[in-house]
Protein backbone atom coordinates (compact mmCIF):
# COMPACT_ATOMS: atom_id res chain seq x y z
CA UNK A 1 0.00 0.00 0.00
CA UNK A 2 1.71 3.39 -0.97
CA UNK A 3 1.48 6.41 1.45
CA UNK A 4 -1.31 8.63 1.04
CA UNK A 5 0.63 12.05 -0.67
CA UNK A 6 0.23 15.14 1.50
CA UNK A 7 -1.50 16.99 -0.48
CA UNK A 8 -3.97 14.69 -0.94
CA UNK A 9 -4.49 14.53 3.10
CA UNK A 10 -4.87 18.49 3.34
CA UNK A 11 -7.17 18.44 0.81
CA UNK A 12 -9.84 16.64 3.52
CA UNK A 13 -9.73 19.06 6.04
CA UNK A 14 -13.24 21.37 5.62
CA UNK A 15 -12.56 25.29 5.02
CA UNK A 16 -14.60 28.25 5.20
CA UNK A 17 -14.22 31.75 4.50
CA UNK A 18 -15.67 34.59 6.72
CA UNK A 19 -15.09 37.61 8.18
CA UNK A 20 -13.12 38.58 11.05
CA UNK A 21 -15.50 39.73 13.91
CA UNK A 22 -12.95 39.66 17.03
CA UNK A 23 -9.10 39.86 17.99
CA UNK A 24 -9.72 40.50 22.15
CA UNK A 25 -8.44 36.93 23.05
CA UNK A 26 -4.97 36.18 22.68
CA UNK A 27 -3.53 33.67 19.30
CA UNK A 28 -7.61 33.27 18.54
CA UNK A 29 -9.89 35.11 16.51
CA UNK A 30 -13.80 34.61 15.95
CA UNK A 31 -14.80 34.26 12.12
CA UNK A 32 -18.21 35.04 10.97
CA UNK A 33 -19.05 32.40 8.13
CA UNK A 34 -22.22 33.56 6.01
CA UNK A 35 -23.92 31.37 3.97
CA UNK A 36 -27.09 31.55 2.13
CA UNK A 37 -29.55 28.78 1.85
CA UNK A 38 -33.10 27.93 0.37
CA UNK A 39 -36.23 27.63 3.25
CA UNK A 40 -36.79 24.17 3.97
CA UNK A 41 -40.70 25.13 3.75
CA UNK A 42 -41.06 27.94 2.31
CA UNK A 43 -38.11 27.85 -0.53
CA UNK A 44 -36.91 31.85 0.23
CA UNK A 45 -33.37 32.08 0.59
CA UNK A 46 -32.61 33.02 3.76
CA UNK A 47 -29.23 34.32 5.15
CA UNK A 48 -27.41 31.92 7.87
CA UNK A 49 -24.20 33.13 9.95
CA UNK A 50 -22.33 31.09 12.08
CA UNK A 51 -19.07 32.00 14.68
CA UNK A 52 -16.11 30.10 14.26
CA UNK A 53 -13.01 30.45 17.05
CA UNK A 54 -9.74 29.87 15.69
CA UNK A 55 -6.16 29.33 16.19
CA UNK A 56 -4.31 32.50 14.74
CA UNK A 57 -0.70 31.82 16.05
CA UNK A 58 0.85 35.21 14.89
CA UNK A 59 -1.82 37.37 15.59
CA UNK A 60 -1.95 39.00 12.40
CA UNK A 61 -5.43 39.03 11.47
CA UNK A 62 -7.30 42.28 12.59
CA UNK A 63 -11.10 43.03 12.69
CA UNK A 64 -12.65 43.00 9.52
CA UNK A 65 -10.23 41.01 7.18
CA UNK A 66 -11.56 38.44 5.16
CA UNK A 67 -9.32 34.82 6.09
CA UNK A 68 -9.72 31.11 5.11
CA UNK A 69 -9.91 28.87 8.33
CA UNK A 70 -9.26 25.17 7.94
CA UNK A 71 -10.27 22.59 10.01
CA UNK A 72 -7.92 21.04 12.65
CA UNK A 73 -7.68 18.81 15.49
CA UNK A 74 -9.53 20.84 18.87
CA UNK A 75 -7.41 23.55 20.00
CA UNK A 76 -9.12 24.37 23.62
CA UNK A 77 -12.96 24.13 24.29
CA UNK A 78 -14.25 26.12 21.59
CA UNK A 79 -11.64 26.15 19.15
CA UNK A 80 -11.14 24.03 16.05
CA UNK A 81 -10.19 26.01 13.74
CA UNK A 82 -6.85 27.22 12.59
CA UNK A 83 -6.01 30.40 10.27
CA UNK A 84 -4.90 29.22 6.80
CA UNK A 85 -4.90 32.38 5.63
CA UNK A 86 -5.78 36.07 5.16
CA UNK A 87 -7.58 36.49 1.67
CA UNK A 88 -8.64 40.30 1.54
CA UNK A 89 -6.90 42.89 4.54
CA UNK A 90 -10.03 45.44 6.18
CA UNK A 91 -9.21 48.79 4.96
CA UNK A 92 -7.86 51.15 7.62
CA UNK A 93 -10.09 53.93 9.15
CA UNK A 94 -9.28 56.78 11.07
CA UNK A 95 -5.12 56.15 11.16
CA UNK A 96 -3.51 58.90 12.25
CA UNK A 97 0.52 59.31 12.23
CA UNK A 98 1.59 60.46 16.24
CA UNK A 99 3.93 62.94 15.36
CA UNK A 100 1.46 65.34 13.20
CA UNK A 101 -1.21 64.70 15.79
CA UNK A 102 -0.58 66.37 19.20
CA UNK A 103 -2.84 65.97 22.35
CA UNK A 104 -5.52 68.45 23.13
CA UNK A 105 -3.64 69.52 26.58
CA UNK A 106 -0.23 70.44 24.96
CA UNK A 107 -2.47 72.36 21.96
CA UNK A 108 -3.61 74.73 24.72
CA UNK A 109 -0.25 74.79 26.18
CA UNK A 110 1.63 76.08 23.15
CA UNK A 111 -1.26 78.80 22.70
CA UNK A 112 -0.36 80.06 25.84
CA UNK A 113 3.06 80.55 25.85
Amino acid sequence: MSPVPEQAAQSRKNEKVGLVVSTKMRKTIVVEVSRRVAHPQYKKVVSRRKKFYAHDEESQARVGDTVRIIESRPLSRLKRWRLAEIVRRAALVGVEDTETSQPEASRNVERAT
